[in-house]
């Protein structure tokens, strides 16, 4: 079912302060949204399923959804996965655990002052949008509340995907099997025959965890990727690689210069040479692997061909013996509090949306982290959450409908020009790219806001 534009609510928004906003999820991009509303005198209320914030860097959290391991740390350097207005504190190290990643996020709140304005251990069953404009949301506590906009923050790394179609004989296959949600820490490897496959981030650090852990540990993979190390002449990559003034087609070949200069060949660590160019496919950030694979501690291996009794074969042939198989294959991209159609999903994982947070066709339906990025999520949440609250107050515009689906369609055009064929790469952004993209388009919208005219109703267009 397609679904249709509903009339525009019956209220005027140019203060958005007599509006109530709903905000799903009290990870880093809802506590990010819940802050800049807050700020502006919105009448926000997020409702977080766990019994504190942080989402997926909290580590044993009640909510048990959380994919985090006791020896996650960041990817993406402090400095620039840090809140614009509140600076991560110095001591930390650049490349900081997961505990202390949780940590800021709970002073961020606490600093900001906003904590009552979320509802722990309350999950969002079901969002309803109604004929007459907002929403009907019922909590996990049998209540239904109303609201003028829903802000759907609730992360995109919670449901596990696995491998499809599965593996021949993967129904008797006599070892245990798990996604990488479900990895917690390394008394899961002890004295195990150990089959990571994958070549994302966990992945790496898994297969890093069982080669210290586990009697043995072999590495599957499908296909080739690009592993940058988390320092490169000295500094973290992406402080050297990475800001928003300088084009990708500037950016993008002088870090390929770099990773040569840094790694040499993926083939150099008996890994497959991938088939791509660096940053045509999510990159792996991981300084470990390689000298874990250099050292002979893990052993490389093809993509899984079947599974035979106790053993695990390859597509080369070789098989080995296996206690235990990760399989580190994705997530699903899940609303479980929508019906099945209401998003009319274009693709397996993938959800229409102008600017990769506006519904086009739901009017107070806003999307808030929703984003694969070359880089970290928390600055663009930020950035996100600016041009909602813009949008509820009526200083920014949307585009008319035809213009947004003309946008939607040049991005996914350009996805599948630039990435190789994969489901991760649906909601695939580069972090400088699309920061300066959403810095353009929040002056775009202004300007359509005076030049249309300010919106007089949540959601409508202004611009022709």
């Amino acid at each position: 079912m397609t679904t249709t534009a509903l009339p525009h609510p019956p209220y005027d928004v140019r203060d958005g302060s007599g509006q109530r906003v709903c905000v799903i999820g009290a990870g880093s991009s809802g506590i990010a949204a819940v802050k800049v509303l807050h700020e502006r005198g919105i009448d926000v209320k997020c409702f977080e399923l766990s019994d504190r914030v942080g989402g997926n860097w909290v580590w044993g959290n009640s909510n048990g959804v959380s994919s985090s391991y006791r020896s996650l740390h960041i990817n993406t350097s402090r400095s620039r996965m840090e809140f614009s207005d509140f600076p991560m504190p110095e001591h930390l190290p650049n490349f900081a655990r997961h505990d202390q990643i949780a940590a800021y996020f709970d002073s961020y709140v606490d600093h900001f002052g906003f904590r009552d304005h979320i509802t722990f251990s309350t999950g969002v069953e079901h969002v309803e949008a109604l004929a007459g404009g907002g929403f009907d949301v019922r909590l996990s506590t049998g209540e239904t509340r109303s609201y003028d906009a829903v802000v759907v923050a609730n992360g995109h790394h919670w449901d596990p995907r696995l491998p499809e179609p599965g593996f021949p004989g993967v129904e008797t296959f006599t070892g245990e099997q798990i996604h990488s949600h479900h990895y917690s820490d390394e008394q899961q490897l002890v004295g195990r025959k150990v089959v990571v496959l994958g070549m994302g981030n966990s992945a790496m650090d898994i297969a890093v965890d069982a080669s210290y852990h586990a009697a043995e540990t072999y590495l599957a993979h499908r296909r080739g990727v690009h592993i940058i190390p988390k320092y490169v002449f000295g500094k973290p990559y992406d402080e050297i690689a990475g800001h928003e003034r300088i084009p990708g087609w500037v950016r993008w070949p002088v870090a390929r210069l770099m990773m040569r200069a840094a790694t040499g060949p993926m083939s150099r660590y008996g890994l497959q040479q991938p088939d791509h160019k660096f940053a045509q496919a999510h990159p792996t950030m991981s300084s470990r692997i390689l000298d874990r694979l250099a050292h002979g501690a893990i052993t490389p291996k093809p993509n899984i061909a079947r599974f035979e009794g106790d053993e695990v074969v390859f597509e080369d042939g070789s098989r080995v013996a296996a206690d235990l198989v990760v399989y580190c294959t994705g997530y699903k991209i899940s609303f479980p509090f929508f019906d099945p159609d209401f998003l009319d999903p274009s693709g397996d994982n993938e959800v229409r949306l102008y600017q990769r947070m506006f519904h086009p066709t739901v009017p107070g339906l806003y999307f808030v982290g929703l984003i694969q990025p070359l880089g970290a999520i928390m600055p663009i949440a930020e950035r996100q959450s600016e041009l909602v609250a813009d949008h509820l107050e009526g200083s920014y515009a949307l585009p008319d409908a035809s213009q947004m689906k003309r946008e939607i369609d040049r991005h996914r055009s350009a996805i599948a020009k630039r990435y190789v064929a994969s489901k991760r790469h649906t909601i695939q952004v580069d972090f400088d790219d699309y920061m300066l993209t959403l810095r353009r388009e929040r002056k775009a919208g202004a300007r359509r806001a005076v030049t249309g005219g300010a919106p007089s109703r949540l959601g409508s267009t202004s611009a022709g």
